[in-house]
């Protein structure tokens, strides 16, 4: 007897997060093409605020929309983002390009021995392929202003490491699996450290706190030691900015 096939998903799913935020699937993979969707509709949503959304946060392949429950209802707000989405373009998403110094120099990277070991590769070929590639933002999480960058090269793809550290420096660059991240404040962590940026990324005085957003692209600049000393502390700036085309 034939079993019936199964019927593909629908996109957008929403799904409640207790009673006062829908979560918006927009698609089953973690991948560029669905962060874009997602980072589409919140930037819609931050433009034409709908009534009664209070915040939304984009992550990996959804939307998180948080909502006042005197001001609107589910179904009404699920209504409502359900028409936003099917008038939703497919043109490329306008992104920000971000150029960071990192200093791989061995005292600020740990583990890029390691990492060379592991991949096969001389230290010098670790620094050349991982800042050749060009890092998409998917999401802010884990830490204030800490984003989850895609795509780490296939040759420097790691699991994370066995013996997390309890405490990893702000401004380590470091990678595990697919992404890579900065660490926005001492933490501990268990990622792969291969450098650090002198930067700061994350201002809560600034009125745009975190330096990254999802949808960014990041290319990382090696620098060395004596230029880091030199920018250390700096707010992301002219050295770090190139070709700002607004979120």
């Amino acid at each position: 007897m034939l079993e019936p096939a199964a019927s593909a998903p629908i996109w957008p799913r929403f799904l409640p997060c207790g009673d006062t935020a829908l979560s918006v699937e927009l698609g089953e993979e973690v991948n560029r093409a669905v962060s874009a969707k997602v980072v589409r509709l919140h930037r819609l949503l931050r433009q034409q605020p709908l009534d009664g959304v209070v915040e939304t946060l984009p992550t990996f392949r959804s939307l998180l929309v948080q909502f006042d429950p005197r001001r609107t209802e589910p179904a009404i707000l699920q209504d409502a983002l359900t028409a936003i989405i099917a008038g939703m373009a497919d043109a490329p998403l306008p992104s920000r390009r971000w150029t960071i110094p990192v200093c791989y120099a061995p005292e600020l990277a740990p583990d890029i021995a390691e990492v060379a070991g592991l991949c096969g590769m001389s230290q010098a070929q670790v620094v050349e392929c991982q800042s050749s590639a060009v890092y998409y933002v998917y999401m802010l999480g884990f830490l204030p202003g800490y984003g989850y960058m895609g795509d780490v090269p296939e040759a420097l793809r790691l699991p994370r490491r066995r013996d997390p550290r309890t405490r990893v420096p702000a401004g380590s660059l470091a990678i595990a699996t697919a992404f890579a991240c900065i660490y926005t404040f001492d933490s501990p962590g268990g990622w792969h450290i291969l450098g650090r940026t002198p930067l700061t990324f994350f201002d809560v005085g600034a009125p745009e706190p975190a330096l990254l957003s999802p949808g960014d692209e990041v290319r990382f600049e090696p620098i060395p030691l004596e230029q880091f000393e030199a920018l250390r502390g700096v707010r992301g700036g002219p050295q770090s900015r190139h070709n700002g085309t607004g979120r």
